[in-house]
């Protein structure tokens, strides 16, 4: 059991990672030599997704992110979409970020290796994460199968979340490799400090008060919300982000291909949401990456095509297969590196 869950874990002298049965999020890479799970523990209680019901669990809000709000941790999985369904998804009983983050995952171990594997009814896929650990590196591969006739556009975004103790106002430090950016297209939330929409180049964005903000460094204001998309560097091989907690020397991060996933997208909750489950009391930032720039409806995903000429989802071709490959990283640090490479 993991905070009540049902969870499995694999383990190293260096790290442990620990994964929830239902949703597969990763709830924890923790760092043996710090102590340190950079990862975003949320600060309600958590249920598995099976046993969310409306009527009976009104503390997670009555929206239709509740099933996933009621089990969400760490790294989740966005798949067959990233954002909100629509009202007909909703009512045919898809959750915002798709079924891959509330589905029930069978997870087989082998030492320090562990495979889970899950059927995505809605949306017609099989898929699989292999998980393997190698000194303070985490490999992860994840295969995608359409069992559909049909070809179709999904979004896949990894939903990687950090919190505190990792993350401190005013301290933890962001370097991803990131060129041309932008605003969400509409006011994100009540703390939103930016200029919707606004077209900018890391890591200077504009406020919407007329000033600006360096997103490398976490916010220090007393509650704030954001979210900012950021396209991969086309003319490196490998994209990352790299995120640095000063007193502790200590770097956190993750590496995967560009053309995998050309699109990392910032999600800022500083203590912004007032309702359930949030009551004010969230510090998260997620780090987003993924083929989409935007947590969107997958008809404005199609809609949108592209954004500074890349596209904003992927193809997943009739009863066709895709597979994935990234790193997360740990590291000591005497200050927040520039760069960070996959494994050799």
């Amino acid at each position: 059991m993991f905070r009540g869950r049902h969870a499995t874990s694999i383990e190293s002298d260096a790290l442990r990672v620990t994964v929830l049965h239902e949703g597969g999020h990763i709830a924890e890479i923790l760092d043996k030599p710090t102590g340190l799970n950079p990862l975003w523990i949320p600060p309600w209680p958590s249920i598995e997704p099976s046993a969310y019901e409306a009527a009976r669990h009104p503390e997670y809000g009555g929206g239709s992110d509740a099933s996933l709000l009621a089990g969400i941790m760490g790294h989740s999985w966005c798949l067959d979409l990233f954002g909100p369904p629509s009202d007909e998804e909703a009512a045919a009983g898809l959750t915002p970020h798709g079924e891959a983050s509330v589905a029930r995952y069978d997870i087989e171990t082998s030492g320090a290796r562990l495979t889970m594997r899950a059927r995505l009814p809605l949306a017609q896929l099989a898929v699989e994460r292999r998980v393997e650990l190698h000194d303070r590196t985490v490999r992860i591969q994840e295969t995608v199968e359409s069992v559909s006739p049909v070809d179709r556009p999904i979004g896949w975004t990894e939903h990687v979340t950090l919190g505190p103790p990792f993350l401190q106002k005013g301290a933890t430090e962001f370097r991803p490799s990131a060129t041309r950016s932008k605003v969400f297209e509409a006011p994100f939330g009540v703390g939103d400090y930016l200029q919707t929409a606004a077209v900018f180049d890391w890591p200077i964005a504009p406020r919407s008060n007329g000033g600006v903000a360096d997103l490398r460094t976490f916010t220090t204001a007393p509650a704030s919300s954001a979210f900012t998309t950021h396209l991969m560097d086309r003319t490196e091989r490998d994209a990352f982000f790299v995120a640095f907690k000063p007193d502790e020397r200590f770097a956190f991060g993750y590496v995967w291909s560009a053309a995998d996933f050309p699109w990392l997208g910032i999600w800022e909750e500083n203590r912004s949401r007032r309702h359930a489950p949030w009551h004010g009391k969230t510090l998260a930032r997620g780090m987003e990456f993924g083929v989409s720039p935007f947590p969107e409806s997958r008809r404005q995903m199609v809609d949108r095509n592209s954004l500074f000429g890349v596209p904003t989802y992927r193809w997943m071709s009739a009863r066709s297969r895709i597979t994935s490959e990234y790193w997360a990283i740990m590291q000591t640090a005497d200050a927040v590196p520039e760069r960070l490479g996959r494994p050799v």
